[in-house]
């Protein structure tokens, strides 16, 4: 089995290790990119040693560059338009949600409600992923 390369893009610092440890903690992904901003993210993506990810998970309601800023970068991006983005937010408007399929992102999801959910949050979401790309093996 492949661990999935993600990079993630959380402001909140305290989250942010929270999410990067119950995606490691599964043993199922690789943390190749770890971020407090969108810009900073982005500015990851650009390094010549960095390993294109598998996947991107962004928060929405970031300073500066939100999640939907992400997403339109990379999808305006040649070398970056085919990696899966996937939002985590605590809002799930309709009108967010609508917006985030109009720009091309894979998926949308609330935030768990507590830090200790995200380990079942990333396997959940793992074997959606290995179903979806390769009808069931990575």
């Amino acid at each position: 089995m492949e661990k999935i390369k993600l990079m993630i893009a959380e402001n909140d610092e305290d989250e942010n290790l929270f999410m990067v440890e119950g995606f490691l903690s599964t043993g199922l992904y690789e943390v190749i990119g770890n971020a407090l901003s969108g810009e900073e993210l982005l500015q990851q993506l650009e390094r010549p040693d960095q390993p294109k990810p598998d996947l991107i998970i962004t928060d929405q309601n970031m300073q500066g560059k939100t999640g939907f800023d992400v997403i339109r970068t990379l999808k305006a991006n040649p070398k970056f338009s085919s990696i899966p983005i996937i939002v985590l937010s605590t809002a799930s408007t309709r009108a967010m949600i609508d917006k985030f399929k109009e720009l091309g992102g894979y998926a949308y999801m609330v935030k768990p409600d507590t830090f200790t959910e995200y380990d079942r949050l990333a396997h959940s979401l793992y074997h959606q992923l290995v179903a979806e790309w390769s009808g069931g093996e990575l």
